[in-house]
C-alpha cells in the first residue's frame, strides 16, 4: 500500500544516489542506521542504491550513548571493521558515528565517500534534498565558498550577541556542502565550513539555535542562549542559563583539555532548513552560523584529526558576517549582490 510521501520520498533518494553521490554500478554502498532513527529513508535510499546497480549492505544497529569515540564501546565489531571497507557509506544513524575512530579511517583512507544524513526524518530528506533547485544551489555555494577561500580576516555577529574574529589559513580547505562524488567526508547540502588559525580566534559566540553533542548535551532547541567566551583559541567561559549550566558539567566531565578547541565554523544555507531539533537540518537554517569544538577531522585539516573525547556544536541564528570587511550577509539575510541575486533564485 502507498505510503505518506512515498512518491517524494523516492524522489529525494534519487537524487541522492544518482546525482548527488553519483554511485556507479558494481560499486559497495553500505547504509547505517540505528534504531531511533527513520528504518524509510533507509530501506528507500537502499532500494535507490540496488536499482542503480551497487552492491548494498543496510545495517541496522542498537543505538548507541554519545558521540565520537564516546559511542564506540555501544557499537557492534562487525560494524566498527567494516565502515572503510566500502565505497559508499551513508549515515543515518539518530546518534551520530561521526568523528568516532571507524569514521576517521573510512574519511581518510582515499576510497570512501561518507555522507552525514544523521537522524533525518521522512519530511526532512525530502525537503532538504529532494526539493532543492540543486544547479542553483551549487552555483550559491560555490560563491560562497571561493569568497571564503579568499577572506583573511573575518567576524561574525548576530541578533543574539555573538562577536567573534578570527583569521582564516590559506593552506586549510573550505568545505562546501552540496556534491558527494569524491572519496572522504560529506554532510547534507546547505553548509560551507571550514577552521580557522585557532590562536586568532577572539570573541563571543552566542548559541541561541540547538545544541547537539550527544548524552546528556544532546539539549536540541534551547530556550535560553547558552555565551562561550572564546581567548586565543581555546574556550574559557560558559555562561547562560539551565542549558549553560549543563554544556558546562558535560565539558568538565570529558576532563580533555582538546574539548575545548573550536574544531570548526560553519555558515547555513539549505533554503529549506528549519531549527527542528535535529542537528543535521539545524546547522543549515538559512542565515545561520555554526561551531564545533572538540575532535576535529581531519576534512577540516588536510592532515591528522586533532583527537577529543567527543564533539559538541550549536548555532547561532541570524548571522552577520564580513570577509576582510565586505559584509555579505545582515541578521541572516544575504545583501552581497551577485549572492543575493542567487538566493532569491531559491527562494530566500
Amino acid at each position: 500500500m502507498p505510503d505518506y510521501l512515498d512518491m517524494e520520498l523516492s524522489k529525494a533518494a534519487y537524487n541522492l544516489m544518482h546525482e548527488l553521490i553519483q554511485v556507479k554500478k558494481g560499486e559497495s554502498v553500505l547504509i547505517t542506521t540505528d534504531s531511533k532513527a527513520k528504518f524509510r529513508v533507509a530501506e528507500e535510499i537502499a532500494k535507490t542504491a540496488n536499482a542503480l546497480g551497487a552492491k548494498v549492505m543496510l545495517a541496522w544497529h542498537t543505538t548507541p550513548l554519545g558521540y565520537g569515540s564516546v559511542t564506540e564501546p555501544y557499537l557492534p565489531e562487525p560494524l566498527t571493521v567494516c565502515a572503510d571497507k566500502t565505497d559508499v557509506w551513508i549515515e543515518l544513524n539518530d546518534q551520530w558515528l561521526l568523528y568516532s575512530s571507524m569514521w576517521d579511517r573510512a574519511v581518510s583512507n582515499g576510497r570512501t565517500r561518507q555522507i552525514q544524513l544523521g537522524g533525518l526524518s521522512i519530511e526532512q530528506i525530502v525537503r532538504c534534498i529532494g526539493d532543492i533547485d540543486i544547479p542553483v544551489q551549487i552555483e550559491f555555494q560555490n560563491t560562497v565558498q571561493e569568497m571564503t577561500k579568499k577572506a583573511k580576516h573575518m567576524r561574525i555577529t548576530s541578533k543574539a550577541g555573538t562577536d567573534i574574529e578570527f583569521d582564516n589559513d590559506p593552506n586549510r580547505p573550505v568545505n562546501s556542502e552540496i556534491m558527494y562524488d569524491t572519496p572522504g567526508a560529506h554532510f547534507l547540502i546547505g553548509q560551507i565550513g571550514w577552521a580557522p588559525k585557532e590562536e586568532t580566534i577572539n570573541g563571543k559566540i552566542v548559541i541561541d539555535g540547538s545544541i547537539s553533542g550527544g548524552g546528556d548535551a544532546e539539549l536540541g532547541v534551547i530556550d535560553n542562549p547558552v555565551t562561550y567566551t572564546v581567548e586565543k583559541g581555546r574556550l574559557t567561559h560558559i555562561e547562560g542559563g539551565a542549558e549553560a549550566d549543563i554544556i558546562r558539567a558535560y565539558f568538565e566531565s570529558l576532563n580533555d583539555p582538546n574539548m575545548y578547541i573550536p574544531a570548526h565554523v560553519c555558515y547555513g544555507f539549505n533554503p529549506n532548513a528549519r531549527l527542528e531539533g535535529t542537528m543535521t537540518e539545524d546547522e543549515r537554517v538559512w542565515g545561520s552560523t555554526e561551531w564545533g569544538f572538540g575532535h576535529q577531522g581531519s576534512n577540516f585539516t588536510a592532515g591528522e584529526p586533532r583527537v577529543a573525547k567527543s564533539h559538541i556544536d550549536g548555532i547561532c541564528l541570524k548571522s552577520s558576517v564580513w570577509l576582510d570587511g565586505t559584509q555579505i550577509t545582515k541578521e541572516g539575510v544575504v545583501i552581497e549582490p551577485k549572492l543575493k541575486s542567487l538566493a532569491e533564485k531559491l527562494g530566500k
